[in-house]
């Protein structure tokens, strides 16, 4: 930055001017801003020089790791051609057309479009109109109810926060609107009490089962989930819970839709979250890794089921956003596709640092604080515990969570608190040397927290 804005001048103007997401603004205009100012492989460094390893990934989406200037130069040379043109008024792009195009040729035989949009929020509130017109189009106009979990993440906008099952977002702007319920989710770990993972994965899919019947099988549109729950604490279900998700859905004839925004593009070591899973859904959300968070794109895939009704029954599908495929986003996710590819990063990801990561991060599981610790692919999730035995919590689980993601930060590594669970994501691109860093910070931050809990 030039000399004229040191970090004091930043901090003030970020504080006298800019509001920010999910944030309680009074507290952090007291605390100050973090200004972070670049960023190369896994780590990020702020503008006093401090150095951290991003075991976030951002915020779910740096799969191919920062500084890669294949990207910096794909998005140069399509500035310069074409920076801005809409796909409205039977219009493309060249970058946009192709992105498509390579978006499905790894989503599977069942999904051959796409839908672009600028984010995951938008990407969810698409799919939520489509199902709906769907429906109607096929002679069942009733069909409107859509399913969602309690402790899901879906976005913020006011479908996305209303799909989503987070209680403190619902208690702002009066949410969930009309025609979205919410039933359990796969959490065993705070909620399976005495049953097995086993049993408690079909308990809780079989709720889906009695919604549809008290809400009629003819009112109800859709099931929406994400694979693995991201922003409620890396929550992955029992392995009895998708399988018969997915039968349900069939059996009952609703569509199930999988949100991607975080499990796709090589997080789990599947292209797609619900490849990993063996499910077949109807519509799926995407973004983040689909340009690893360079420029903001995301989008719908869009089954042939939907698809062939959306364009030989509907005629307009009266939606869109002015930046839906924009060329400039389109041509970034097509290089960073092209990386993934060529650097074999979901492979990698399936056969050598996912599991390397979860070992390193399971061996978190003996800390006196930890609960559990699991993780799949690269994502894991440490529980936080006041009694490992019996998994009793803390009274106060916010303020345990912030603790040792204080320390952790303190230390220089990123993770994430959701409660008492901490969260991580690095990074398609983390080698094994970071991945030990990873795993010895986090000891070291779980080691003071509980110091601290004890004194």
């Amino acid at each position: 930055m030039p000399d004229t804005y040191p970090p004091s001048n930043l901090a003030a103007i970020d504080a006298a001017h800019h509001l920010h997401p999910f944030a309680d603004m009074k507290k952090l205009n007291a605390e100050g801003t973090r200004i972070i100012q670049r960023g190369e492989g896994v780590h990020i460094f702020d503008n006093h020089g401090r150095k951290y390893l991003d075991g976030f990934a951002g915020l779910w989406c740096v799969n191919i790791g920062y500084g890669r200037r294949e990207i910096t130069d794909a998005v140069a040379r399509q500035m310069n051609e074409l920076p801005y043109y809409n796909t409205f008024f039977g219009t493309t792009s060249t970058p946009a057309t192709l992105l498509a195009q390579k978006v499905a040729s790894h989503a599977g035989e069942r999904f051959n479009h796409i839908f672009f949009t600028g984010s995951g929020s938008e990407a969810n509130d698409t799919w939520f109109r489509m199902a709906r017109v769907y429906w109607s189009a096929v002679g069942k106009p009733s069909k409107k109810i859509v399913v969602s979990r309690k402790n899901g993440y879906h976005g913020s906008t006011v479908a996305g926060a209303s799909l989503g099952g987070m209680k403190y977002m619902h208690e702002q702007g009066d949410l969930p609107i009309p025609g979205i319920v919410h039933i359990g989710q796969p959490y065993w770990y705070g909620e399976g009490g005495d049953l097995s993972p086993a049993e408690f994965g079909l308990k809780v899919a079989r709720e889906l089962e009695a919604k549809i019947d008290e809400l009629g099988e003819e009112n109800v549109a859709a099931f929406v989930a994400e694979p693995v729950q991201g922003a409620a604490g890396v929550i992955i279900p029992p392995e009895t819970y998708w399988p018969e998700i997915d039968r349900i859905c069939k059996a009952r004839n609703i569509l199930l839709v999988t949100d991607e925004v975080i499990c796709g593009f090589g997080r789990l070591g599947a292209w797609f979250g619900h490849q990993h899973f063996g499910v077949e859904p109807d519509l799926a959300p995407i973004a983040k890794g689909l340009s690893s968070g360079y420029l903001p794109i995301g989008g719908v895939l869009v089954s042939d089921r939907i698809a062939d009704v959306l364009i030989n029954e509907v005629g307009d599908f009266n939606h869109g956003f002015t930046y839906s495929g924009h060329p400039v986003c389109a041509a970034a996710a097509l290089e960073n596709l092209r990386i993934i590819e060529e650097e074999r990063l979901v492979e990698r990801v399936r056969d050598d640092i996912g599991t390397y990561f979860g070992r390193a991060w399971a061996a978190l599981a003996d800390h006196d604080l930890v609960g559990e610790a699991v993780s799949i692919g690269l994502m894991g999730g440490l529980q936080l515990a006041a009694e490992k035995r019996t998994r009793t919590r803390y009274a106060k689980p916010d303020q345990v969570g912030a603790l040792v993601r204080n320390h952790a930060l303190a230390n220089g590594l990123v993770l994430r608190a959701t409660g008492d669970r901490m969260l991580a994501s690095p990074p398609l691109v983390i080698s094994h040397a970071e991945v030990d860093e990873m795993a010895r910070i986090t000891k070291l931050a779980l080691d003071l927290a509980w110091k601290e809990l004890k004194s």
